[in-house]
């Protein structure tokens, strides 16, 4: 009983996706180095051992969030091992995390994302990038998950794409008629001129693609990115993540709830997703400031 029940755990009972195993696997697998320095195994680790950790991340120049993260993932394992009768006390019991400052959230107004959005032509090139910005604000997708869709994954009648959960939570998200009009125009006027002589039909092949019928790269993308931003006079408010932030925030100010939006993201906890909560308070904050009389 260990760390590779854990994980088989995480995988089976919790559902986690890859990604998360892998990092709950990195965050433990350090602190057991750790321990190996003072003669103590995992499960014999007690408050005092943490707290030593912990003060060493910080010695070293680890960041709030990292230490923050790797604590979450010690406390859900010793909860595990507790669970199975393993351990008796939960070494992590009665540490608080340290406190992280929210740094200010980057985000296009709506006017903004309409002027990037009709940067692209109708070229050959300017109908793919137009499908790929479009689908990446209208569902607020990873630009991982973005590059990595397949033919299949696409349902223009339904107006739905499926993300696969390889780095975040398998999910299907909505798109609406815009992205699914500029996904109609990049698959019939487009993508078959882009793949060549490959198999255009061929459910497992990517969706997205450059000039020699391959995959799309996330460097690859960010340049297209970062060049119609340059012609919106967006330069240096341009990223993928700043486009994910919009979809965000532009929800949730027209009323959605922050548990939709959460699964929309694919946020494996719904207190990732709080940090748009920030802009929204801040609005209410200006709303109210400009027309109560007595502001």
């Amino acid at each position: 009983m260990g760390l590779d029940d854990f994980l088989v755990y995480l995988k089976k009972e919790k559902n986690k996706s890859k990604n998360t195993i892998e990092a709950y696997s990195r965050d433990i697998n350090s602190f057991s180095r750790f321990l190996s320095g003072r003669d103590v195994g995992l499960e014999e680790a007690s408050n005092t051992d943490v707290v030593a950790y912990l003060m060493d991340m910080k010695t070293s120049g680890k960041s709030k969030a990292t230490v923050n993260r790797r604590l979450a993932s010690l406390r859900a394992f010793y909860r595990y091992l507790i669970k199975i009768g393993a351990v008796k006390t939960n070494p992590t019991d009665d540490i608080k995390s340290p406190k992280i400052e929210r740094n200010q959230l980057d985000y296009l107004t709506v006017e903004e994302v309409d002027v990037l959005l009709s940067q692209p032509d109708d070229s050959i090139k300017g109908l793919r990038d137009k499908a790929m910005l479009e689908v990446l604000y209208a569902t607020g997708i990873r630009v991982s998950e973005l590059i990595e869709l397949k033919l299949k994954d696409i349902n223009l009648r339904m107006g739905f794409l499926t993300c696969s959960g390889n780095h975040g939570k398998a999910r299907i998200v909505p798109m609406g008629a815009l992205a699914r009009t500029a996904l109609e125009n990049y698959l019939m006027r487009s993508r078959r001129y882009l793949m060549r002589d490959k198999a255009t039909d061929d459910p497992e092949s990517p969706l997205f693609v450059n000039f020699v019928g391959d995959p799309f790269t996330r460097q690859g993308f960010w340049k297209v990115m970062r060049g119609y931003g340059t012609q919106a006079g967006l330069e240096g408010k341009i990223t993928p993540q700043v486009l994910r932030n919009s979809f965000a925030v532009h929800m949730l100010q027209n009323g959605a709830d922050l548990k939709s939006i959460s699964e929309l993201l694919g946020h494996e906890d719904i207190s990732a997703t709080e940090i748009y909560l920030t802009v929204t308070k801040t609005r209410i904050k200006d709303v109210y400031d400009r027309t109560h009389p007595r502001a």
